[in-house]
């Protein structure tokens, strides 16, 4: 028998039989010492206040993680309690308490899906004008565009391409098929466009990795076209476009995406997603701002 597991019976018994007086008695009689008993007496009334404590955070912190579908983390939760409910709290506190009920955040699985066919000779890639630089602090200056899978319903697969602001995260356009054609990217920037109209800022860059898309000269043409300065990463680099890769990811986490039975049930379950990631996600990275939020505080600055 341990000595805290001593320590918890001679208090089990003082407390049941009001045997206070003879508190040392019963530690010589169990071999450890009475200091010591006091000493994790006095610690164990301090986790009891603590744990008392954290059953009030416990409340507020399982409110959000429930409210997320148990999908968010202690940043994200953390930022949630501040923006809604005035209340500041540790992080690591925050996941100590989660650890402590096992309030464990659902993590994606690794994306199977990997680059595009090759490129034909008739496709050409361009320069990586970026070079890493994806935030430039201007609103619609770097935009960011990639595609990734989803797999829902019996076995049915769509494909989702989007373009991201570098800066302010906020995700512009986006588009949803069950195909890989390249009209899946075309009506894409076909969408940005439209947003823009014609406002486009005068250095834009529309960077996106060598996928046979990408490189297509029609959407080349309808890049150029529209104003942007088309960039690309080299292949086997995909530092310059992680930045998308992270929003396809948390969409996969927060989203209950599998359970869609039809394309259309799909689409209006990402268009949701979408206006609420732009509108009611705090990203600790933007100031703990919504996307929206911070292409505003730019915008002002």
């Amino acid at each position: 028998m341990t000595p805290s597991e001593r320590y918890q019976i001679i208090n089990l018994t003082i407390r049941q039989h009001s045997l206070k007086r003879m508190t040392r008695y019963l530690c010589e009689l169990s071999h450890i010492s009475a200091s010591g008993y006091y000493r994790w007496l006095h610690a164990e009334e301090r986790r009891q206040l603590q744990a008392r404590a954290d059953e009030h955070d416990l409340a507020l912190i399982k409110m959000h993680f429930d409210a997320l579908h148990g999908k968010a983390g202690a940043l994200v939760i953390k930022m949630r309690l501040e923006r809604e409910n005035g209340v500041t709290m540790n992080h690591k506190k925050i996941r100590r308490i989660m650890r402590t009920y096992k309030l464990v955040a659902t993590i994606r699985q690794a994306n199977p899906y990997r680059k595009m066919a090759k490129a034909t000779q008739e496709h050409q890639t361009c320069p990586n004008l970026l070079k890493r630089q994806l935030d430039q602090g201007e609103p619609e200056k770097v935009l960011l565009t990639d595609i990734t899978y989803l797999h829902y319903g019996h076995g049915q697969c769509a494909y989702l391409s989007c373009v991201k602001d570098g800066a302010t995260k906020q995700i512009l356009a986006h588009y949803l098929s069950s195909s890989l054609e390249l009209v899946l990217v075309e009506r894409t920037l076909q969408l940005l466009i439209e947003r823009f109209d014609g406002n486009v800022h005068p250095e834009a860059i529309l960077h996106s990795d060598q996928g046979m898309h990408y490189t297509h000269p029609k959407i080349r043409l309808l890049v150029r076209k529209a104003g942007f300065r088309q960039s690309m990463s080299r292949k086997g680099n995909c530092w310059d476009n992680a930045s998308m890769e992270t929003f396809f990811g948390h969409m996969k986490d927060d989203l209950e995406y599998k359970s869609c039975a039809t394309i259309q049930e799909l689409r209006a379950c990402i268009d949701n997603y979408i206006a609420y990631y732009n509108s009611g996600r705090y990203q600790w990275a933007l100031k703990k701002m919504t996307p929206d939020e911070f292409r505003s505080h730019l915008l002002a600055a």
